[in-house]
């Protein structure tokens, strides 16, 4: 069954105009109060196949431009529907600038139905601000949208992983389309939702007791959210390639790493139903613990360094939830993402290793 389509009225998206109308449409936005001043810094482009993801996204953005002006450009596209059809809005999402003017950054929302490459494409093209940067966030899977005409003219591209049947055969596809791209700059939410856990054992191995057990590491251990397996291998590959482990050379044995010196290193990957995106890692070596702690709701993480005759722990505050403190993070810190693309063959070949919990 067709999702259901967009109400005749929906005010929630602004004024409903012919697509040959927009750039019309908003000149009149600003022509109606002159306290307005139009704020951007990048195009975003936010695209979902998902029922209901333009009312959804909408409230999104109106809270993303509080901290990050933009021209938001949402686009939903109903596939089960044959009938080729374009439908398009535009609205203003306004704040308070130091209580006298309304800082406003555009939107233009478009509801696409039937066949639809050639003209999601195009139609995107004619309206972004030539001048400022493409960030595009695709929701869900990737589809046949993607094409590398598409990816070409992208700055940033924001996926999340966790939302992929087949991340692997993913991950391909877009290593494949994005080949005419090679400043794309890729943000993953998996890779964001380990930012506190790399952060805190970073900082724990800062303590010198803790650099005293480096030769002597035998184990370490990750509980994920059964839905965040991406999330839990990206953290390992995170710790393979800064600590230079390689992969165990005997593949009859558990999956396992090899340290510089030679030492065995054992992995384990657990799930929990009940647990955040990423709940515990633990570095063993000996008697002495690296481990960090997220208890399901707990707005922190807990630091504990464990070593013979000395204990230190601390808190830190929890990677954030939704898609939307997501992708605000992902803005807020912006940069070449650098150390995810370093880390991001190491993970491919973890998703290809890893076909089952060991």
């Amino acid at each position: 069954m067709s999702a259901p389509p967009i109400p005749d009225v929906c005010p929630e998206l602004g004024l409903e105009v012919p697509v040959a109308s927009i750039d019309q449409a908003l000149r009149r936005l600003w022509d109606q109060d002159e306290a307005r001043t139009n704020a951007s810094l990048m195009n975003l482009v936010v695209y979902s196949e998902k029922s209901t993801a333009l009312l959804e996204n909408s409230a999104i953005i109106r809270n993303l431009t509080r901290e990050h002006a933009c021209r938001a450009i949402l686009v939903e596209i109903n596939r089960a529907e044959s009938l080729p059809t374009l439908r398009a809005w535009v609205t203003a999402h306004c704040h308070l600038a130091h209580g006298m003017k309304s800082v406003c950054c555009e939107q233009i929302a478009f509801y696409l139905t039937g066949k639809v490459t050639g003209r999601f494409r195009n139609t995107v093209f004619a309206h972004l601000n030539s001048d400022l940067p493409l960030v595009f966030w695709w929701q869900g899977e990737l589809s046949d949208i993607l094409t590398e005409r598409l990816v070409s003219v992208m700055d940033r591209l924001i996926i999340d992983s966790s939302a992929w049947a087949d991340p692997a055969a993913s991950f391909r596809r877009l290593e494949e389309t994005a080949a005419t791209n090679p400043e794309l700059i890729l943000q993953d939410h998996e890779w964001t939702r380990t930012w506190q856990f790399r952060v805190g054992m970073a900082s724990l191995f800062d303590d010198p007791a803790a650099q005293r057990m480096l030769p002597d590491i035998d184990s370490l251990e990750i509980t994920h959210h059964p839905a965040n397996r991406n999330a839990a291998l990206q953290l390992l590959a995170w710790l393979a390639v800064q600590a230079a482990w390689s992969d165990c050379a005997d593949k009859n044995r558990e999956f396992a790493l090899e340290s510089t010196t030679g030492r065995l290193i054992r992995v384990a990957l657990h799930q929990d139903a009940a647990a955040p995106a990423l709940s515990s890692l633990i570095i063993r070596a000996g008697e002495a613990s690296a481990k960090l702690r997220q208890a399901a709701g707990a707005t922190h993480v807990e630091r504990t360094l464990d070593t013979p005759g000395y204990q230190i722990s601390s808190h830190a505050p929890a990677d954030p939830t939704s898609s939307e403190e997501l992708v605000a993070m992902q803005l807020a810190r912006g940069g070449r993402n650098s150390l995810f693309h370093k880390i991001l063959p190491r993970f491919k070949d973890l998703l290809n290793q890893w076909t089952s919990s060991p």
